[in-house]
């Protein structure tokens, strides 16, 4: 069975993440997607409330295969080694994304060989959205709603309530 895990920190989930992984799950057997806990990180969402708002983005897009949610702390190779997964899942924005994401890969790579990370190019039409920018974007009351899942959407306007819908 081919599995990969699709790490980040999904804070929130966008379209961009989604269209990866819903590549990611025509190559591979089953994806897992690995919330990161960061704890140099002041995140918007908790590690539940990311990984609850993962799962109903999976449930809706409806994959043919199976999609699992987890979480992790520490070192990725010491996530993938215990759960005895060798591919890390990523996705690239743009040439700015490849020269950071290159480096994370060498580290990996130096630290546990027999790991691999596949590289997927987003969609052009989500390779301008992050995470942050949502976050910003939501900060001052924009429109997010062509940007994330309707339920982000919301819990985005729970936390903050002048957010336009």
């Amino acid at each position: 069975m081919k599995v990969a895990v699709y790490p980040g920190s999904f804070d929130p989930i966008t379209y961009g993440h989604l269209d990866i992984l819903k590549r990611g799950t025509k190559i591979f057997d089953k994806v897992i997607v690995a919330v990161l806990i960061n704890s140099a990180k002041q995140p918007l969402f908790s590690v539940e409330e990311r990984k609850q708002m993962i799962e109903v983005a999976i449930k809706e897009a409806g994959y043919d295969i199976p999609v699992e949610v987890d979480s992790f702390e520490g070192l990725l190779v010491d996530y993938l080694r215990k759960k005895n997964i060798h591919v890390i899942l990523r996705g690239l924005r743009a040439i700015s994304d490849f020269e950071y994401e290159l480096q994370i890969a060498s580290i990996n790579r130096k630290l546990a060989k027999d790991i691999e990370t596949l590289f997927l190019m987003t969609n052009n039409m989500h390779s301008f959205i992050s995470s942050g920018n949502v976050k910003e974007i939501a900060k001052y009351g924009g429109d997010v709603t062509d940007l994330v899942p309707p339920h982000v959407v919301t819990a985005l306007k729970d936390k903050r309530p002048h957010i336009t819908m």
